[in-house]
């Protein structure tokens, strides 16, 4: 399995609405949606990948309340450093949003993940 394969369903353990970059208008609260924002590559000296990536994962909780969006987003980032499936690691503390237009508080943590290539 791929690694975005993995997290989706580390995120579905969590809560059934998980998206890839963003979720479908009108999606009820709360879900999670999360995007890679690149990483190192990582290469040998002869120029060949290794058997690893390291990928730089946003993971985005949206929800109806900041409770509720905070709580959720400590269950991600306790699963994530649990899972077995590949090695993530938060780079800081979730930062806190909210969404004027939608009404939504949002949670928003950077994870540094290595898996297999």
């Amino acid at each position: 399995m791929s690694m975005e394969a993995d997290l989706a369903v580390a995120l579905k353990a969590l809560c059934t609405r998980v998206y890839p970059d963003t979720a479908p208008a009108a999606t009820p609260t709360p879900y999670i949606t999360w995007q890679a924002l690149g990483g190192e590559s990582i290469y040998t000296l002869s120029n060949a990948p290794i058997d690893k990536r390291r990928t730089l994962m946003q993971v985005n909780v949206w929800a109806a309340s900041r409770l509720q969006a905070t709580t959720l987003s400590r269950d991600i980032e306790a699963a994530l450093a649990g899972t077995a499936a590949f090695v993530a690691t938060p780079t800081g503390e979730p930062m806190s949003v909210y969404e004027t237009d939608t009404k939504l508080y949002g949670s928003i943590q950077r994870f540094d993940i290595w898996s297999s290539r």
